[in-house]
């Protein structure tokens, strides 16, 4: 476990409340409690941040551990944010992707500003020649 300043940085998925409840609360959308509880324990990789007790901030790394990877719920506290907390979750995330030994497909989709934190961290556009495409269900 690492710190920066009092905010430990756990290795780790957030408790599914938590992790329910800061999608939100950071302006990303709703996951049903069914999903989370499936879908947390299959993570690759995640992190939490943790101040006196409280989740602040989240991200997690999905796929199929070889070939594709995925980075996803990266989420900060709104009134944590512009603190360099999302940095620290990316530097995390990075970490992590870095120990894979073959090359593989790291893809993310990112909202509005969050594509300049990104790109710090190695990640480019693909569109004109790519474009990302969802299905919700």
């Amino acid at each position: 476990m690492n710190k920066v300043g009092k905010i430990e940085i756990r290795r780790g998925t957030p408790p599914l409340e938590d992790y329910l409840s800061l999608r939100v609360e950071a302006g990303l959308s709703p996951m049903s409690r069914e999903g989370a509880e499936i879908g947390l324990p299959r993570s690759l990789f995640a992190v939490t941040l943790v101040e006196n007790g409280e989740t602040i901030g989240m991200g997690r790394v999905i796929g199929d551990g070889g070939c594709f990877f995925q980075v996803t719920d990266i989420a900060v506290k709104p009134s944590r944010q512009g603190q360099g907390l999302g940095k620290a979750i990316m530097k995390e995330i990075r970490d992590f992707l870095d120990t894979v030994p073959v090359p593989s497909y790291v893809s993310l989709i990112a909202d509005g500003e969050a594509a300049k934190l990104y790109a710090k961290f190695g990640f480019v556009s693909v569109h004109p020649g790519s474009q990302g495409m969802f299905l919700r269900r």
